[in-house]
């Protein structure tokens, strides 16, 4: 919460992974388990949304909020863009409960994901959501291209280190580009030229417009 907090304070938008408690509840959290961040070995879809809110953040007191204690937080003060991590096939699991967080919330808010069930979900139920698709240079072309068909995004978010194939170009002539995640100039450099925003972090700040 903090690090959103200091996002809302520079007026720069917030992006933010999230994964699905076993309880059916959004939890905005990165990683399948809590052992990297929270020194809990749990998974996360093993647990309930009281005990991952009661893990805390390695170095301080922060806690793991749900998605909906953060919206209430953001207040639409600054667009969001929040990523559903799929975990075991449940990308229409975490794509249906994610529409329901957001249902009613007023404010900028697009989904992404890696998981092209999980963006043809939000599609099909939600087409007025802003929906993309999340691609790495693990995909190799023939999925690339299923995952794309399938999930038909309106923007991607594409990591830095591919940016320049030519495969992104073309894509980037139907929909917008977003880059991730740009941690440095050289990065942004590489943003600026082959995409349309980067998603940034530490040195990888936009200077002024």
């Amino acid at each position: 919460m903090a690090a959103f907090e200091a996002a809302i304070a520079l007026g720069a938008g917030i992006e933010c992974d999230l994964q699905l408690a076993g309880c059916g509840t959004p939890m905005v959290f990165h990683d399948r388990d809590g052992l990297r961040l929270c020194g809990e070995k749990m998974r996360v879809a093993q647990a309930d949304a009281g005990t991952i809110g009661r893990w805390r953040l390695k170095g301080g007191e922060e806690r793991v909020p749900t998605l909906a204690a953060m919206l209430d937080m953001v207040g639409g003060r600054v667009p969001i863009l929040l990523e559903l991590k799929e975990e075991h096939r449940n990308g229409e699991r975490i794509a249906a409960a994610t529409l329901a967080a957001i249902a009613g919330y007023d404010g900028p808010v697009g989904l992404m994901s890696f998981s092209a069930r999980a963006i043809r979900f939000v599609r099909e139920a939600a087409p007025e959501v802003r929906r993309g698709l999340v691609l790495s240079d693990r995909d190799v072309p023939l999925r690339r291209w299923d995952k794309v068909r399938r999930a038909k995004p309106q923007f991607l978010a594409a990591k830095v280190a591919i940016l320049s194939a030519p495969w992104v170009h073309r894509l980037r002539e139907e929909m917008p580009v977003y880059s991730w995640t740009a941690r440095s100039p050289g990065d942004l450099a590489e943003v600026e030229r082959y995409a349309d925003a980067p998603i940034w972090e530490g040195d990888g700040r936009p200077g002024p417009a």
